[in-house]
């Protein structure tokens, strides 16, 4: 059973940095990609960098320059470096994994929320100006 649980959420003034991680369990990395997404209250979600099974990373053009993804394949932690954080960052942030197919790349990940079965729970970042 997949699990996973983000931590690393707190409330920072805007030009600072956090650093949130997802701890996983239940799978293997090498199988799934992996994605990062955030709500704020009456937005919908929004996927901010995905990570895929050879560490190929795609980002969110809002986030582009400011945010990492990474993962850890020895630790089973995804992670997301924000730097230069905006107010307009605030929001929920959740981890998401989506076991590849037979027929997708190791390269390939998305940041579709629609293609995610598997969630955390969330962790918030507030930003203040």
């Amino acid at each position: 059973q997949v699990q996973l649980v983000e931590s690393g959420g707190g409330s920072v003034q805007a030009g600072g940095s956090l650093r949130l991680s997802c701890a996983a369990s239940g799978f293997t990395y090498g199988d799934y990609y992996m994605a990062w997404f955030r709500q704020a209250p009456g937005k919908e979600r929004e996927g901010v960098a995905c990570i895929a099974s050879d560490g190929t990373t795609n980002y969110a053009e809002s986030v582009q320059g400011r945010f990492t993804i990474s993962q850890d394949n020895r630790e089973n932690t995804l992670s997301l470096q924000m730097n230069n954080l905006k107010p307009e960052d605030t929001a929920m942030y959740y981890c998401a994994a989506r076991r590849r197919s037979p027929y997708t790349s190791i390269w390939y990940c998305s940041r579709s929320s629609s293609n995610f079965y598997d969630w955390g729970q969330g962790t918030q970042v507030t930003v203040s100006s």
